[in-house]
């Protein structure tokens, strides 16, 4: 799995402004969350995965089948497109830390902003790997589009890959979760999936 790649993927999500709003009633909450949706039903559609469907809520569905001759049960995996409505969303300027050294990130010395394990000690723990921050004035929107990259890199990954067996796998992608209404529209019936996972936060290898 090419790690640019990832992270070139990472990138062209996070630079789509898909902030949610907590006082609109409608689905999606925001107009801009379609942007995100519309492009992965096109990459979804382009790496090879089937059943791609962008409902009229904003819910984007998809399938892997397969690639074994007995039934096992149906895994899901979800992640929303949204970000928090806390702050900005607009014009984020993804910054790469590459082999982070442990000590404080300076993320916009115009601004004197800085990312520090003094306060944030989580950081010491991605000492030595890769770090995507933005420059402090914006969220980045890691939550969740970290998980919509996974899922997509995952399912691209089986894609090319058809050595590795797998049952079917459901994926779906979801706006309005920062606002409470990410499952309020989930069709649990059409996912048919036994279990779902959601791709959202934790550490590695946690679930």
């Amino acid at each position: 799995m090419n790690k640019q790649n990832i992270i070139n993927r990472f990138i062209k999500y996070v630079t789509i402004d898909t902030e949610s709003d907590p006082t609109n009633p409608a689905f999606p909450s925001t107009e801009k969350q379609w942007d995100l949706a519309r492009l992965l039903e096109k990459e979804l559609i382009s790496i090879g995965m089937e059943d791609v469907e962008l409902d009229e809520n904003c819910y984007l569905m998809a399938t892997l089948p397969s690639n074994i001759d007995y039934e096992v049960p149906t895994i899901g995996f979800v992640a929303h497109i949204d970000t928090s409505p806390d702050y900005t969303g607009a014009n984020v300027k993804p910054q790469i830390h590459e082999n982070y050294n442990g000590e404080d990130i300076v993320l916009n010395q115009k601004e004197n902003i800085v990312l520090s394990p003094s306060y944030f000690e989580d950081l010491l723990q991605y000492k030595g790997q890769t770090l995507i921050t933005t420059d402090g004035t914006t969220l980045l929107g890691a939550d969740d589009k970290a998980g919509v990259t996974e899922i997509v890199t995952a399912m691209e990954y089986l894609i090319q890959h058809p050595e590795i067996k797998h049952g079917k796998i459901r994926i779906c992608f979801t706006p309005d979760e920062e606002v409470g209404k990410g499952a309020h529209k989930f069709d649990v019936e059409k996912f048919g999936a036994k279990w779902e996972y959601t791709k959202d936060g934790s550490q590695i290898c946690e679930i």
